[in-house]
């Protein structure tokens, strides 16, 4: 079983003095501590409208909204940390009123390093109670986690990626965590403390996707009895993020394309021209090329937004992420749930790195937490995993892979280690379907749910000769 590694906390530091808050983080960066500086209240509000900490450190005079002000609308979040307020004016009264909005402890500038120390164990303690409180387990911001070459890989574009202002197109099955590699680039981009506006693409309907991305003016229609912002304008100078972009209609494709080449729009009802500055990432689980062959996605829309391609990689072939993953989500649901991690014993891990997790991250999630809720001791024995996780490889059903799969290897195929029989079962499915395909590369991954390239790698992998291909 894995060792636990040493947690890293987080602090948010709201100060319109560059000085102090230059200070403060050197002072919790001496502790082991990760922060962020803010300026002012409203650029902290908007960072952790997507994001969460360990610890406020929050002062009372600020040009804009004030802190007593930004404390109210803190502690009005589903989940809100301890927050400290400070003041170099530091009356009675304002101390009263501080604590009354929920604050976890006053200071008086200067600040005093002996006074500061207490505050950070003591937002350690507060953590998982204030977690349990609130209802909300998702600490820290977006952490991507795993040890896997394939992570650690994507950690080192995202930080080469996130500070351009490029275009970004994520590729990946469902659920293997494309819109947490978004808002990763977002958080570490220079639009971070601006809006990250999520669309989904297939859910829009074709009738509604003007008013829903452009917005609309007062009287512009039955019902408007006001004007509203579309997602493209609450986007302004942040991040929009479009997910399944693939599933759009090509009617849709056509008017998304238009905006993101001027960057500019008219809402329903106006002639006035709104113009914007938005960083788009899109995402989708489908192969865009096929998409484009079979005449179902805009060869131009696929051109202006694939500037730099980030492909993630499905969990069955991040090995490494498996377990990791699964203790991090223990270790959320149990703040949640206010109560201990599960642990894992060794065969659970092993069942867990053996199974093939057609439904990715989520699919993981999803297990841990039923288990967690379920199991009744600390541990989680093999005996308490779902039948399915216990089954080889080659009898699961097709619905539980995502597709028929052959029903066993040929006996010259039965290896001793798991990675030759996976790859033995991997070589036969892969050949099966490029047989039923005609050798078509192209339809081959369509059909097994794989990019196009990804399908390339497997079959250097398995052996399978590029010469025997007839037709890519």
């Amino acid at each position: 079983m894995r060792q636990s590694k040493k947690k890293s906390y987080h602090a948010v530091i709201i100060d319109d003095e560059p000085i102090i808050g230059e200070a403060l983080q050197g002072i919790l960066s001496d502790e082991g501590w990760d922060s962020r500086w803010f300026p002012s209240g409203e650029s902290a509000l908007e960072f952790l409208h997507y994001a969460t900490t360990d610890l406020i450190l929050l002062d009372v005079w600020l040009e804009g909204m004030d802190g007593l002000e930004t404390l109210q609308q803190l502690r009005e979040k589903d989940y809100c940390p301890p927050v400290v307020v400070m003041s170099g004016h530091g009356t009675i009264e304002t101390a009263v009123k501080a604590t009354k909005l929920g604050a976890a402890d006053f200071l008086e500038k200067p600040l005093e390093l002996e006074k500061i120390l207490p505050l950070l164990d003591m937002a350690v303690r507060k953590r998982s109670l204030y977690a349990a409180e609130h209802g909300n387990a998702t600490l820290g911001v977006y952490p991507l986690v795993g040890e896997s070459d394939a992570t650690a890989a994507l950690h080192r574009k995202i930080k080469v990626v996130a500070p351009r202002h490029s275009w970004v197109l994520i590729t990946g099955e469902n659920g293997t965590g494309k819109e947490v590699v978004a808002r990763n680039i977002h958080l570490n981009s220079s639009r971070a403390r601006r809006e990250f506006v999520a669309v989904n693409c297939a859910a829009i309907p074709d009738s509604l996707i003007e008013s829903e991305l452009f917005g609309y003016s007062k009287g512009a229609f039955t019902h408007a009895l006001s004007a509203k912002k579309g997602r493209f304008e609450l986007a302004h100078r942040g991040t929009l993020f479009l997910d399944e972009i693939g599933d759009m209609s090509l009617q849709v494709q056509a008017k998304i394309l238009r905006i993101l080449q001027e960057q500019s729009f008219e809402r329903l009802g106006s002639t006035e021209t709104v113009r914007v500055d938005v960083r788009v990432i899109a995402a989708t689980n489908k192969d865009l090329h096929v998409e484009i062959q079979e005449g179902r996605f805009r060869k131009d829309l696929f051109y202006r937004l694939n500037v730099i391609p980030v492909h993630l990689l499905p969990l069955r072939e991040r090995e490494a992420d498996i377990v990791p993953l699964a203790e991090h989500f223990s270790e959320l649901i149990a703040l949640e749930l206010g109560q201990n991690p599960k642990l894992f014993t060794r065969e659970v891990c092993e069942a867990f790195r053996s199974y093939t997790w057609p439904g990715n991250v989520r699919e993981l999630k999803n297990i841990v937490e039923r288990l967690s809720v379920l199991v009744e001791g600390e541990k989680v024995e093999k005996q308490h995993l779902p039948s399915h996780l216990l089954m080889p490889v080659h009898s699961l059903k097709a619905s539980q892979v995502g597709e028929q799969v052959p029903e066993q290897l040929a006996p010259d195929e039965v290896v001793g280690t798991l990675k030759q029989a996976r790859d033995a079962f991997e070589r036969r499915f892969i050949q099966t379907r490029l047989q039923e395909n005609n050798w078509n590369i192209s339809k081959t991954a369509s059909c097994i749910g794989i990019e196009r390239s990804h399908l390339h790698r497997k079959l250097r992998h398995l052996g399978i000769e590029p010469k025997k291909i007839e037709t890519l």
